[in-house]
């Protein structure tokens, strides 16, 4: 290949490697000198492992997570809900003589309304009882 038609490396490419370099050298250098500074670990008595109060410790656990799920039962499930477009909006109904008339909207109804979990017959009342 001429020499001419050969690829030049940008001059500005060149620099940024050596820029790199030369942080990475330095963060090491840095980093094990502040390491080598550091205070000794203080041994943690046996006996304060027993003092744990696992009662205390799994109800704390437990309104952490109740007051992390506990807004997720207000979302809509349904996020096509009060479109036009919602399948779960089509119903289906029937009347046998004088009889009431029966439909799936009486199941479908809390979904496609907009409704959460919170909202839902069953499970809505169980997940009040659970979370907060």
């Amino acid at each position: 290949m001429a020499r001419h038609a050969q690829p030049k490396a940008p001059r500005l490419a060149v620099l940024w490697k050596a820029g790199l370099g030369v942080t990475a050298a330095g963060a090491a250098v840095l980093g094990a000198g502040a390491a080598a500074q550091a205070a000794p670990a203080v041994p943690l008595p046996v006996d304060s492992l027993t003092r744990t109060d696992a009662a205390a410790a799994g109800e704390g656990a437990l309104t952490g997570v109740a007051h992390g799920v506990g807004p997720l039962t207000r979302l809509q499930l349904d996020p096509l809900a009060n479109t036009g477009v919602d399948p779960l909006a089509n119903g289906l109904g029937t009347q046998v003589s004088d009889f009431k008339p029966v439909g799936t909207n009486l199941v479908t109804d809390h979904v496609t309304k907009g409704g959460a979990v919170a909202d839902l017959p069953v499970a809505g009342p169980l997940t009040q009882s659970l979370l907060p």
